[in-house]
């Protein structure tokens, strides 16, 4: 089912109209496999990422996809935790009080159960505009919460 540009903070709801978590990533993965912590990350430095990470809305998993290291288009992942999570620091209160960007970080596994198709990414340049304020956080020392 194609999907139109991705509307900020309204939950993704799949076809039978239950909330889905996505992860968006340049990963290509089977359906049925697992996302683990402990993997180089798809930002930065690559190093092992301690957190695994997902998220309720389109707009945020498309960020995803479109910021992960390498080329291309990645792809937007349906995913199912396997164990608890939590608020992604990295941006919850961090540019909007709470967390309506619902954007969750878990130290367990997250298994694919689908793929999205057709979905429509962000205008390149606010990929880029996107891109180049990332590259000034990292050149002026600011790195992502990792505890």
């Amino acid at each position: 089912m194609p999907l139109s540009k991705p509307v900020p903070f309204q939950p993704y709801v799949d076809d039978t109209g239950a909330e889905r978590f996505l992860h968006g990533t340049k990963a290509t993965l089977p359906i049925g496999a697992l996302i683990e912590p402990g993997r180089a990350s798809n930002y930065g430095e690559r190093t092992p990422a301690g957190w695994v990470y997902l998220t309720g809305t389109l707009d945020a998993a498309t960020w995803g996809a479109e910021l992960a290291i390498g080329e291309g288009e990645g792809p937007v992942y349906v995913v199912e935790p396997t164990g608890p999570f939590e608020d992604d620091p990295n941006l919850t209160n961090q540019k909007f009080p709470g967390n309506p960007t619902r954007s969750f970080r878990s130290r367990h596994a997250l298994r694919i159960v689908g793929e999205l198709v057709g979905w429509v990414g962000h205008p390149p340049e606010q990929v880029q505009a996107m891109k180049d304020s990332l590259a000034r956080l990292a050149a002026q020392g600011v790195k992502a919460t990792e505890d």
